[in-house]
């Protein structure tokens, strides 16, 4: 009995970590499984089988970013082109490697409209744009919550009178032009010589 009750201990131990461990939050990456060498995965306008096919994907395509999933968990809201579209979660497998702690993915850059503004992080720097020029900051920052596989970040970089700080937060976006959808809404706080300046937009981590 003795042996029993630890080894039901034990199994309880080792379950414990892969019961608390959350699978993926998006937005993240997938990549393409299952799908015939000689076929396509479907892009479609509405998350139904039956609906209008607006883009595909290769089957061995990759980096594949979802931002959101329909109420059934069964399709994954993707871009096509200028647009957002539906495909069907049977054919994606999640990444494990895309959001570490302290770093960006490889792919993230943030823009907005009105005015417009594009960031995006190079070595150890935030490039930031405008239609003005360019101006990087130095001694990048990337802070994190601590949770598994949490796309929430903090971004600090510069110092004194020349900073820019973000805080990129989950949430459904728009950039206000296109119909794509984005997953990550970006708040920007810019300091310079004009003193504090307020910029908001969303961002993407697919290259």
């Amino acid at each position: 009995m003795k042996m029993v009750k630890q080894a039901v201990l034990m199994a309880l131990l080792m379950a414990g970590p892969a019961v608390a461990t959350q699978e993926y939050i998006l937005p993240t990456l997938f990549d393409v499984q299952d799908v015939a060498a000689d076929d396509v995965l479907n892009i479609r306008e509405a998350p139904d089988a039956s609906s209008a096919i607006i883009g595909t994907l290769a089957p061995d395509a990759t980096g594949i970013e979802v931002v959101a999933t329909d109420r059934s968990g069964q399709w994954g809201q993707v871009n096509a082109g200028e647009r957002a579209g539906w495909v069907s979660m049977r054919f994606l497998v999640n990444r494990t490697d895309v959001w570490q702690p302290g770093a960006l993915p490889a792919g993230f850059t943030c823009g907005g409209t009105e005015p417009f503004w594009s960031l995006a992080p190079k070595g150890d720097a935030l490039v930031w744009w405008t239609p003005d020029g360019e101006t990087a900051y130095r001694g990048l920052h990337v802070l994190d919550t601590g949770v598994f596989r949490s796309p929430r970040r903090a971004l600090v970089a510069g110092s004194g009178d020349q900073a820019l700080t973000a805080s990129v937060t989950p949430a459904w976006c728009s950039d206000g032009m296109s119909e794509m959808a984005f997953g990550l809404e970006a708040t920007v706080i810019l300091q310079g010589a004009a003193g504090p300046q307020l910029y908001s937009g969303c961002c993407r981590i697919a290259r």
